[in-house]
């Protein structure tokens, strides 16, 4: 079946050295597929690429079809939640460390897209989370993540005192450096550096990790991702709730963050024959010590 595919967008880490040719040999390549390419409006100005339409990500939304993100794992978190309620797919170049979720290396680029742009593909949704600081009754701050929520100390402060929620049941008050909710995609970030399991994102689920409780017995634990984490702040000094290592939230006292699953979704698209298990086994190597 044909794709459809007629307009692509490319989103690049402008921040990288010499990324200027890399995005503009990609964007030649699309063009000499047939699409239409424009870029992203900060990569374009940040890399003096001028030959080029650039669109916002809400103009993205709008014209085009499909966004290739060339860079790293940040920087298609970033894109993810700007497109995420416009539901364009996105194709991801790894140009960064790990790639977890840009993966096709920038030398298989070529041979990757091709058959991509004609239609043959692998295709997958991933969760999100909504996140939002309530204070006093009202709602004072709220964003959008592909990856986790994460409630935790400033870099000089001691531990914080946290009281979580799931709905309408008390879980825990733990006291710890912060706590992680993630989403499967998440569950390859900060949660597993902070000894969470990994969650495969076909499922359900989300998991609260506490970073580095005062109590050993406060584990990790998997949730359904049908209720609300509820996270209040009972003591700590310079507490704060990040999406996705962005939009910081300062807390206080009595402060209660709220995290829940987003009606949006990020739809990825991958090369055919692509496996997750592959990813984990080549990012994670566990394939060391196989002969």
């Amino acid at each position: 079946m044909p794709s459809g595919f007629r307009h692509a967008a490319i989103v690049g880490k402008f921040q990288a050295r010499g990324i200027r040719p890399v995005l503009e040999e990609i964007a030649y390549f699309l063009i000499q597929q047939g699409l239409e390419v424009s870029f992203e409006f900060e990569t374009a100005r940040n890399t003096g690429v001028t030959d080029f339409d650039a669109l916002t990500p809400q103009e993205m939304g709008a014209r085009c079809d499909l966004a290739v993100v060339v860079g790293g794992d940040g920087t298609m978190l970033g894109i993810a939640r700007e497109l995420a309620r416009a539901r364009l797919p996105l194709v991801g170049i790894n140009q960064g460390r790990l790639g977890f979720i840009t993966d096709i290396p920038f030398g298989q680029y070529k041979e990757a897209l091709a058959p991509m742009i004609a239609g043959d593909y692998e295709t997958e949704q991933r969760s999100m989370l909504e996140g939002e600081v309530w204070r006093d009754g009202e709602r004072i701050f709220e964003g959008l993540s592909l990856n986790d929520v994460v409630v935790s100390r400033g870099a000089t402060a001691s531990m914080v005192e946290l009281r979580i929620d799931v709905g309408d049941d008390f879980v825990a008050n733990m006291r710890a450096d912060g706590l992680i909710v993630a989403t499967p995609t998440g569950s390859t970030a900060y949660a597993l550096s902070a000894g969470g399991p990994i969650l495969h994102p076909g499922i359900g689920g989300w998991i609260v990790v506490p970073i580095a409780s005062h109590t050993l017995s406060n584990r990790p634990i998997v949730l359904p991702d049908t209720g609300e984490v509820r996270i209040g702040i009972v003591a700590g000094k310079d507490v704060s709730a990040n999406f996705d290592m962005h939009n910081l939230a300062s807390l206080m006292h009595g402060d209660q963050v709220r995290v829940r699953r987003s009606a949006s979704t990020v739809r990825f698209l991958h090369p055919r024959g692509w496996s997750y298990y592959a990813t984990l086994r080549r990012k994670l190597r566990w394939y060391d010590g196989v002969v």
